[in-house]
């Protein structure tokens, strides 16, 4: 058996967990990031969270609004705001496509996880969804217990 070769710089950064339970994810969609030297060395040690942020089209271009990574000690003279605006990188039809989906009746544009690819360049994936209400998200959860329930029962044997 040959074991796959594990990526020394693929990391997560920051998940939004919270994502998946408040929404109902339709697609997604990963984008690059502007961001400041200062911002990039303190994503490497992991002090960020977008648990509280979101996207939006602004005159043609894709923003992360609330977003938190938190202010790198050895720059501090120089260094960033830590919830400021980063503008995300997406091609014109993918913003475009972006933009409608979003001008549809209760769609968002939700960060899911932060992370460095295999190059080690940050990128952040973001999911077009639309909320769900507390019957939904009962349904889901109901639908999960089964589903282990199921296989529980198919490993153990009835």
């Amino acid at each position: 058996m040959v074991k796959p070769k594990i990526n020394p710089n693929y990391k997560v950064v920051a998940e939004n967990r919270k994502a998946r339970h408040d929404y109902a994810i339709e697609d997604d969609l990963e984008c690059g990031m502007v961001l400041e030297g200062s911002e990039v060395k303190s994503l490497r040690q992991k002090t960020s969270n977008i648990a509280e942020s979101y996207a939006a089209v602004e005159d043609g271009e894709l923003w992360l609004v609330n977003s938190y990574i938190a202010p790198y000690e050895q720059a501090v003279p120089f260094g960033h705001e830590d919830r400021r605006r980063r503008k995300l990188l997406v091609s014109r039809k993918e913003m475009a496509r972006l933009w409608n989906e979003t001008q549809r009746k209760g769609m968002t544009l939700v960060p899911l996880v932060m992370y460095f690819n295999d190059r080690g360049i940050a990128k952040i994936k973001i999911g077009i969804a639309k909320g769900k209400k507390n019957t939904d998200k009962r349904q889901t959860e109901a639908k999960r217990d089964w589903n282990r329930q199921k296989q529980r029962l198919l490993r153990h044997g009835m």
